[in-house]
């Protein structure tokens, strides 16, 4: 049974290992409904395996990662996706020859409801591109048409679209790994916006980046990483870039970071 009041996700021990690599150890927080939480850590802290290990994609060692306060079964994109989990990963997951709102409905499509023409997988297009329109209208994506193909946009714009599925299905919880690295400033700020927007809904996010200044203006907190470690999890307010990177890079002690 889900807990009363139970934070939208949360992890309890998660640890991962490859040989004698240990790529998380005992990772543990909660995240609430609404915020945004920033994930960094140098390479190599284990930021894309906890992503990967909440999302269901890889199956942890030990620990648990609860939705609503339910615990979810390790290994199991599809029970995650079910419970309102979505992820955005770097390579974007689009089909670029497919229009936008092909893209939204990716893996997701909406079949005739005429017996014969479902038979033949025929989808029944004009509810799906309805919805789309509806999603980037409610999201302020600037795209001209959701009959626009992926590959006729910009990087941005393919950036919008790949985070609108992930609004669009991720009715509790929104992962992204490096949404902005490729692209330029203003385009790094619609998506930064999308963000805020999600959470202003009561999403809650995870973002990992590498950019100290975008994770202090987006992020209601920060969770550090590492060596597979969490050294701590701070609320932005409480914090600067100095402090971050000094926790990153070992200059301020795991156990120093623990005790403030």
């Amino acid at each position: 049974m889900p807990e009363m009041d139970a934070p939208a996700l949360r992890v309890r021990g998660l640890s991962k290992s490859y040989g004698a690599v240990d790529a998380l150890r005992e990772v543990t927080f909660d995240l609430h409904a609404g915020s945004v939480l920033g994930l960094i850590g140098d390479n190599g802290a284990g930021k894309s395996t906890l992503v990967k290990c909440i999302s269901g994609l890889l199956v942890p060692d030990r620990g648990e990662v609860l939705i609503d306060g339910r615990e979810m079964p390790h290994g199991d994109p599809e029970a995650t996706r079910t419970a309102g989990v979505e992820t955005v990963y770097q390579d974007l997951m689009l089909v670029p020859p497919l229009d936008v709102a092909k893209n939204l409905f990716l893996g997701r499509e909406l079949v005739s409801q005429n017996p014969l023409l479902r038979r033949l997988g025929w989808l029944d297009k004009r509810p799906m591109y309805k919805e789309a329109a509806s999603v980037l209208e409610r999201l302020k994506i600037n795209i001209s048409s959701v009959k626009e193909s992926v590959e006729n946009l910009s990087g941005g714009q393919r950036q919008s679209v790949a985070v609108g599925r992930a609004a669009a299905w991720g009715r509790h919880i929104v992962l992204m790994d490096e949404p902005v690295a490729a692209l330029g400033v203003t385009q790094s700020a619609v998506v930064l916006e999308l963000v805020r927007t999600l959470a202003s809904e009561g999403v809650a996010v995870i973002i990992i980046s590498h950019n100290m200044q975008q994770v202090l203006d987006v992020c209601d907190e920060v969770l550090v990483m590492r060596h597979g470690e969490n050294v701590g999890k701070f609320s932005i307010d409480g914090v600067d870039a100095g402090y971050l990177v000094s926790l990153m890079t070992a200059a301020t002690s795991y156990h120093e970071a623990k005790s403030e």
